[in-house]
């Protein structure tokens, strides 16, 4: 966001810019790919899910911006709230240099080819695929909502900042709980249930024209099953990728941000053609039931192959 304040004031206007813009700021999420395996190294197998849960949490801060920014917009404008919000940034910054440290079991650095080894591995492939349903789902829900609500049902613009800082505060906090039902329950059985109320949101939602607060209602529900299916992936990806999971961490969370362009995207393109976005939740909600089938048709071999890999006489599958 510094970077975001500081571009602005020399000059970003344009959408060209901007794209440029956001390949910068893709480097400051970056920290989503440090946090979760410096958190995990301290945690044993089975609060791995719990653990990351809590630091993927993080991302409620998007709810945050959903929260005050529009208002803060109306009386001081849009500039000046990207440069406010330098502040909390400041403060998570000092925070982390003096509390954050490595746990004594941190692996030695790998030379470039062995981190690129992973995409070598299925397993990271099929981690990759479900994530960007997940957490996809929760991101390009979480930036189309204010737009939605407001196109849908006419509400006021901070009135529909309100809807979806709800919506994405239910979603992040819920993460830890999916993270804790995975560790409890095994997280193919988690991630199962959470795809499958997913799509039933999705779906319900798309048929919801009437009220919105009814729409709140289910969207919210959706929301919360995309935030606890974020928590089963984390708790799966340490128990396949122990050893690599800073850059599994990376490879994961970048599909997961490729999800979220993918919904917003089709929500976009469905309300332009047909003047609706039911095509467009619809389809999320059929892609939903696509990694469904996917992890149903490997779950068996996970759990067959997966703690000869680890290294353990059982996992939390």
């Amino acid at each position: 966001m510094a970077g975001l304040a500081t571009a602005w004031m020399l000059g970003v206007h344009g959408y060209s810019q901007v794209l440029i813009l956001g390949i910068v700021l893709g480097v400051a999420g970056a920290s989503f790919a440090v946090a979760l395996p410096l958190a995990s190294r301290w945690y044993p197998p089975e609060h791995q899910g719990l653990a990351l849960g809590i630091a993927g949490a993080g991302n409620s801060g998007t709810a945050l911006a959903a929260l005050f920014a529009p208002g803060l917009a109306q009386l001081y404008g849009w500039q000046n709230v990207i440069g406010l919000a330098v502040l909390p940034l400041a403060v998570a910054f000092v925070v982390y240099v003096v509390f954050a440290k490595d746990a004594p079991n941190r692996p030695p650095p790998k030379k470039l080819a062995e981190y690129l080894d992973v995409l070598k591995v299925r397993d990271a492939w099929w981690l990759m695929g479900l994530y960007s349903v997940t957490f996809g789902g929760f991101v390009g829900l979480s930036s189309s909502l204010t737009i939605y609500f407001n196109a849908e049902y006419g509400l006021a613009a901070v009135t529909a900042g309100f809807f979806t800082a709800a919506c994405v505060f239910a979603g992040s906090f819920v993460r830890p709980v999916g993270g804790a039902l995975a560790d409890r329950f095994g997280g193919v059985r988690t991630l199962s249930v959470v795809l499958v109320l997913a799509a039933l949101g999705l779906a319900l939602a798309s048929f919801q024209h009437a009220s919105p607060w009814a729409a709140l209602t289910l969207i919210m529900a959706t929301m919360m099953a995309l935030g606890a299916g974020n928590g089963a992936v984390f708790q799966l990806a340490p128990q396949r990728f122990g050893k690599e999971i800073g850059v599994v961490t990376g490879l994961v969370g970048m599909t997961g941000g490729v999800g979220g362009f993918y919904l917003a995207s089709s929500l976009g393109w469905a309300k332009q053609a047909t003047g609706s976005y039911q095509p467009g939740l619809l389809a999320f909600a059929a892609l939903a039931l696509v990694a469904l089938l996917g992890l149903t048709g490997v779950k068996a071999r996970w759990r067959r192959t997966w703690p000869e890999l680890a290294g353990a006489a059982a996992l939390r599958l």
